[in-house]
């Protein structure tokens, strides 16, 4: 089920489902330590004898106000009587989630309206020793286990304390939770509970015939007990209708403090691409690693999440946020690289948000020998957006530390993890992460990184190192053009790869993930042998229903439905489409083919904005995660592209120059060095 409006600072990720409840609650770290873990935290009513959980049975619209992090919830229950509105945040600044719930009486006589919160928190992912306790110093219910603190409060606008609250065991003794004790309107008031627990607290308004009353929940994450009783008097004493305002206000800061010329673009583009920008935050960690995805849900499938820090998904994300002008973003994304990559050069599968080595399924030891499990590509776009940032911010001391540990460290490895034969990247995993061989995406990937290497040498003074990455980029550029462009398919194929005698065989699917070959600058879009790729890839790819969209490759097996098409259709995938398409425009007219693409993207988005990983090829729903990362990264990137080159093209006709407005770079490097003002927008070839 999808995480339609997560709200986050940062340290605190709190992340709802289409039902209105909290599945998934992040803390210290975004995306480490899932203190409910699709488990469902609930919010009910009680009404003249009749008590129903916000779910299926209410009508439910789930969206936030515009660019911001504020949610914009209105809930319906006919029967009852009963229209809510809720706002969610979770303050900028401070570890706090509050809601606010405008209940409004639909029918024309007084009600005592009731509304109940449940917490059913797994504290650092286990029921295992967890307390729930009623705190009389706070008047709140806390729950606890070794260094993590939840307190959980509320009130009635105009009013302090809760009504009513009860604390209790789950799942022992045929026992289903607290919940239960809500569903009569009234709570035992028990005031602890250890071992596997959750809690619910009241709150109660009386409310005239076809008026409106105002109610706060808020909960407090801290380390210590101390902490969430601090963080809950400050709500007290500031005010929840402060925090919420505060909070408003900072995200329009935030989401309009850079003004691309989005009114050239349909507004749901634009409005999808700032919701993007701001989806994109609820996914960082405060120590800089882009999360993949936080859909719990996921764990069903193979007992495992998204919550983790892909050096390629965050490479790419921190590159669409240096294109969108969130330079700070992507430069603790590229200190965080650099503290996690391995001595000699490469980084691993994936990471831990605070830093440590993640779960992987990528052996090190196959076939009767040893090998690196890796995916080259994330070493190499990590350097290649390093280099984007670099032009665009001239972060010049920032890049200084971190040439000899990240950058040297990286274009030494890519120098010499070659084929021998070939002189093509040696093999690794693709970034599918499902086979393992050279894939045109990695050499892509690879060519681009060392392009950028040697850019990074020459400015620094390197001029040895310069020269290998060039001549290691330009023998692989060669090298692609041998064994992996095929006369016989006329298109490039995905990979190649040595069987057990050590000959070379051929993968000539179709995959979306060709659209590498030339976003790195190994080729031009216009290269006769991408235009025969691309023609393939649509051909093949795009999904024959009423949906659309391009599957990643023919015959996937992911999440696959049972619907006669070659695959999901995946947002990165079709959007990599429509960035072919925008590097081969020489016409305003023809961007609108990318434009049409932008807005099938916007048109399949869930109503909040939120964009899954894939949708179904019938119903058009979300599949997989939802939000992902990669899909809202994407968006970003390729509406900057789009207005890249729309800037090219609406020029003046006196002058010549771009009516959109000077670029960022102000094309500072060009008399240092030429070649690096091609860079940005596809990594300059080798000469």
């Amino acid at each position: 089920m999808p995480r339609d409006i997560p709200v986050g600072n940062g340290k605190l990720l709190v992340c709802f489902d289409q039902n209105y409840s909290v599945r998934d609650l992040y803390f210290p770290h975004v995306g480490q330590e899932n203190h409910i873990g699709g488990r469902h935290s609930r919010m009910g009513v009680w009404v003249e004898n009749e008590f129903s959980w916000v779910g299926p049975e209410w009508k439910r619209d789930l969206r936030y106000l515009p660019d911001t992090l504020v949610t914009q919830v209105a809930l319906h229950h006919e029967k009852l009587g009963l229209l809510l509105k809720c706002r969610d945040i979770v303050d900028y600044q401070e570890n706090i989630y509050l809601r606010e719930i405008s209940v409004e009486n639909m029918v024309s006589r007084p009600r005592e309206i009731r509304l109940f919160f449940n917490q059913d928190f797994n504290i650092s992912g286990n029921d295992v020793g967890d307390t729930a306790v009623f705190d009389p110093v706070s008047e709140a219910i806390v729950h606890y286990k070794g260094s993590r603190y939840f307190m959980v409060n509320g009130c009635i606008k105009g009013r302090k304390g809760l009504f009513q609250f009860a604390v209790g065991q789950k799942g022992i003794g045929g026992r289903e939770g607290t919940f239960r004790d809500a569903e009569d309107g009234l709570l035992s008031g028990n005031p602890i509970a250890q071992g596997a627990v959750d809690s619910v607290i009241a709150l109660r308004l009386q409310t005239n015939g076809g008026a409106k009353g105002y109610a706060y929940y808020w909960m407090a994450a801290g380390q210590t007990w101390n902490e969430v009783r601090a963080l809950n008097g400050l709500v007290q004493s500031e005010g929840p209708e402060n925090l919420i305002h505060r909070t408003h206000d900072y995200w329009l800061l935030w989401c309009r403090k850079e003004t691309p010329p989005l009114e050239e673009l349909p507004a749901e583009i634009g409005r999808l691409y700032r919701r993007s920008l701001l989806v994109i935050n609820t996914q960082i960690d405060w120590k800089g690693g882009i999360t993949a995805a936080n859909d719990s849900d996921i764990i069903h499938f193979a007992r495992d999440t998204y919550s983790y820090v892909w050096p390629r998904d965050g490479a790419l994300a921190a590159n669409a946020l240096d294109l969108a002008g969130y330079g700070v973003f992507a430069r603790n994304f590229y200190q965080f690289a650099a503290e996690v990559i391995e001595e000699e050069g490469y980084f691993l599968h994936k990471y831990n948000p605070d830093g440590t080595l993640a779960s992987s399924w990528h052996p090190w030891f196959e076939g009767g020998k040893s090998q690196l499990p890796i995916q080259e590509d994330e070493t190499a776009l990590v350097i290649w957006a390093l280099w984007t940032h670099f032009v665009l911010y001239r972060d010049i001391e920032f890049i200084r530390l971190l040439y000899k540990p990240l950058i040297k460290k990286a274009a030494d490895f890519m120098c010499r993890y070659r084929d021998p034969e070939t002189g093509l990247p040696g093999e690794s995993y693709d970034l599918w992460e499902e086979r393992r061989g050279i894939f045109s995406f990695t050499v892509g990937a690879v060519f681009g990184g060392l392009t950028a290497a040697s850019l990074f040498c020459a400015v620094f003074g390197d001029e040895e190192g310069a020269t290998r990455c060039r001549q290691a980029a330009a023998e692989i550029r060669d090298a692609a053009s041998t064994y992996l462009w095929r006369h016989d398919l006329n298109r490039f194929c995905r990979m190649v790869w040595r069987d057990d005698q050590g000959v070379i065989k051929v993968d000539g699917t179709c995959d979306a993930s060709l659209w590498g070959l030339f976003a790195f600058g190994l080729y031009s879009a216009d290269d006769p042998r991408i235009i025969s790729t691309f023609d393939a890839l649509r051909e093949k790819l795009w999904v024959k229903t009423g949906i659309g969209g391009m599957a990643r490759y023919e015959n996937d097996s992911y999440q696959r439905t049972t619907a006669p098409v070659p695959g999901n259709p995946w947002f990165i995938c079709t959007l990599w489409l429509a960035n072919y398409l925008t590097e081969r425009a020489r016409s305003e007219e023809e961007l609108n083919q990318s434009i049409e693409i932008l807005k099938w993207v916007s048109d399949h988005a869930l109503p909040s904005g939120v964009l899954a990983e894939q949708i179904h090829p019938i119903s058009g729903g979300p599949v997989s995660v939802s939000p992902l990362t990669w899909s809202h990264s994407t968006f970003v990137a390729s509406v900057q592209h789009l207005l890249h080159q729309f800037s090219k093209l609406k020029v003046c006709e006196s002058c010549g120059s771009s009516l959109l407005g000077r670029s960022r770079t102000e094309h500072w490097l060009e008399q240092l060095l030429p070649q690096a003002c091609d860079s940005i927008y596809g990594m300059c070839e080798v000469k």
